[in-house]
C-alpha cells in the first residue's frame, strides 16, 4: 500500500537531522578544546524553533486501516443509517422465525422437503441475530472496531459460516427442486428425514471449513486496535469465495436453466388441446363406409385412460412451471443480493493488497448489507409461493394459534373445490361426456 508523505514531514526530518549534526559538532569541538560562543545560541534555536504541524503520515508497519476506513457521521445521518438496519435486522428475525415455528408445529408443513427450508432459516436467522447487530454498531460509530482483538475472530468466523451456510442451503434446495421435478417416482422415495438431515449436516460442515483457516494459523485476520477484517491472503480469498459463492451460484444457474428447460418442453409436449373427437380416435371408416368400433366397454376404458394421462400431463407441466418461476425468483434474488459484494471481496486484495483494505467504507458496507438483505428476502419467497406457509404466517400473525392444522385442511380441500370449478376443467367434463356420448352412440341401421 501506497502512503503518501508529505512536505512537513521532510521538513521535520532536515530539522532531527541538522540538530544532530549540531550537536556532533559541539561534541568535537568540546573534545579538541576550542569552543565557539555562537554554538548555544545555534543549538537553542534550532531546538526551540515554531513546532510544525504534525502530518498524517503513520507507518506501514503499523496498518493504521482504521485511520482509513473510519468515517465521521452527523446526528441526522446516524438516525437514518440506524433506522434502517435495526429495520432490516427485526424484520430478518421476524420473518425467519415464523418460518421456523410453523415447519416445527404445523403437522401439515412438518415433511422432509421442508427440512431443507428450516435449515435456511436458521441460518439467516443466525446472520440476524449473531453477525448484524455488531455490524450496525460498528458502521453507526463510523467503522472503528470496539470489540476487542479476540472476538473479532470469533466474529469473522460466525458471519462467514452462517452466510456460506445460507447460500449452500440454497443451492441444495435448487437442487431438490430439480430432482423432484425430473424425478417424481424415485426420488421421492429417497426423500425421507434421515437423508435430508445428512445433507443438512454436509452443508453446515462444509460451511464450518471455510472458517477454520483463518483460526489455525493458515491466513490471519486483519485485527488492529480499529479494524476487524477478514484475511486478505490471496490463496484464502479464492478459496473461500469459490466455496462459498461462485460454486453454489453456478450450481443454481444450472439447475435452474435444467428445470426451466424442462417445463419449456413440457409446454410443448403436453399442451392440452381438449379431447380428441370419435372420428379422429377410435373409429375407423371401411371401403364400404360402414365404421368399425370396439366394443363399448374397451372405448369406455380406453377414454378413461386418456383422460388421466391428460390430466396428469396437466398436473406436471403446472408443477414444473411453479418451480422455474420460484427456483427463477430465488437465484435471481439470490445473485442481485450477492454478487456484487463477492466481485468485491475477491478483486480487494488484488487492488489493496493484503495489510488493509483501500476500498470506500461505505461502498463495501452497502454491499455487505445488500447480501445481508438476502436473508430477508427468502422466507417472503417461500411464503409468496407456497398456500400452506401463506396460511400459517397469517394465522400466527393474527394470533390465531388453535386448530392451525384443521384450517389447513379445511384451506386445502376449499382449494381442491375451486379447482374444479374453474373454467378450463368444467371444459374439460363437458367434453368429456360429449365424447362419451359420441363414441357409445349406436350407428344407424343401412336401409
Amino acid at each position: 500500500m501506497v502512503i503518501g508523505i508529505n512536505s512537513s514531514y521532510l521538513h521535520s526530518n532536515i530539522r532531527s537531522y541538522v540538530i544532530e549534526e549540531l550537536k556532533d559538532h559541539s561534541t568535537s569541538i568540546m573534545i579538541s578544546g576550542s569552543f565557539d560562543p555562537r554554538l548555544p545560541k545555534v543549538l537553542q534555536d534550532a531546538t526551540t524553533a515554531s513546532p510544525i504541524p504534525t502530518s498524517t503520515f503513520t507507518s506501514e508497519n503499523d496498518t493504521q486501516c482504521g485511520e482509513l476506513m473510519i468515517l465521521n457521521y452527523g446526528h441526522i445521518e446516524k438516525l437514518f443509517i440506524g433506522a434502517i438496519l435495526s429495520l432490516i435486522t427485526l424484520l430478518t428475525i421476524a420473518g425467519n422465525c415464523l418460518v421456523v415455528i410453523s415447519v416445527c408445529f404445523v403437522k401439515k408443513l412438518r415433511q422432509p422437503s421442508n427440512y431443507l427450508i428450516v435449515s435456511l432459516a436458521l441460518a439467516d436467522l443466525s446472520v440476524a441475530i449473531a453477525v448484524m447487530p455488531f455490524v450496525s454498531v460498528t458502521d453507526l460509530i463510523g467503522g472503528e472496531w470496539i470489540f476487542g482483538h479476540v472476538f473479532c475472530n470469533v466474529f469473522i468466523a460466525m458471519d462467514v459460516m452462517c452466510c456460506t451456510a445460507s447460500i449452500m442451503t440454497l443451492c441444495v434446495i435448487s437442487i431438490d427442486r430439480y430432482l423432484g421435478i425430473t424425478r417424481p417416482l424415485t426420488y421421492p422415495v429417497r426423500q425421507n428425514g434421515r437423508c435430508m438431515a445428512k445433507m443438512i449436516l454436509c452443508v453446515w460442515l462444509l460451511s464450518a471449513s471455510i472458517t477454520l483457516p483463518p483460526l489455525f494459523g493458515w491466513a490471519q485476520n486483519v485485527n488492529d486496535d480499529k479494524v476487524c477484517l477478514i484475511s486478505q491472503d490471496f490463496g484464502y480469498t479464492i478459496y473461500s469465495t469459490a466455496v462459498a459463492f461462485y460454486i453454489p451460484m453456478s450450481v443454481m444457474l444450472f439447475m435452474y436453466y435444467r428445470i426451466f428447460k424442462a417445463a419449456k418442453r413440457s409446454a410443448a409436449k403436453h399442451k392440452f388441446h381438449g379431447f380428441p373427437r370419435p372420428e379422429e380416435s377410435e373409429g375407423m371408416i371401411s371401403a364400404n363406409g360402414n365404421m368399425k368400433i370396439h366394443k363399448e366397454s374397451e372405448e369406455c376404458t380406453n377414454f378413461s385412460k386418456l383422460l388421466r394421462n391428460d390430466r396428469k400431463n396437466i398436473s406436471i407441466f403446472k408443477r414444473e412451471q411453479k418451480a422455474a418461476t420460484t427456483l427463477g425468483i430465488i437465484v435471481g434474488a439470490f445473485t442481485i443480493c450477492w454478487l456484487p459484494f463477492f466481485i468485491l471481496s475477491t478483486a480487494r486484495p488484488f487492488i489493496c493488497g493484503t495489510e488493509c483494505s483501500c476500498i470506500p467504507f461505505w461502498l463495501e458496507r452497502t454491499f455487505l448489507w445488500l447480501g445481508y438483505t438476502n436473508s430477508l428476502i427468502n422466507p417472503c419467497i417461500y411464503a409468496l409461493f407456497n398456500r400452506d406457509l401463506r396460511t400459517t404466517y397469517r394465522n400466527l400473525l393474527q394470533c390465531r394459534y388453535r386448530n392451525i392444522n384443521r384450517k389447513l385442511s379445511a384451506a386445502g380441500m376449499h382449494e381442491a373445490l375451486k379447482l374444479a370449478e374453474r373454467p378450463d376443467h368444467a371444459l374439460t367434463r363437458r367434453q368429456s361426456r360429449e365424447n362419451f356420448r359420441s363414441i357409445t352412440k349406436p350407428l344407424p341401421k343401412n336401409p
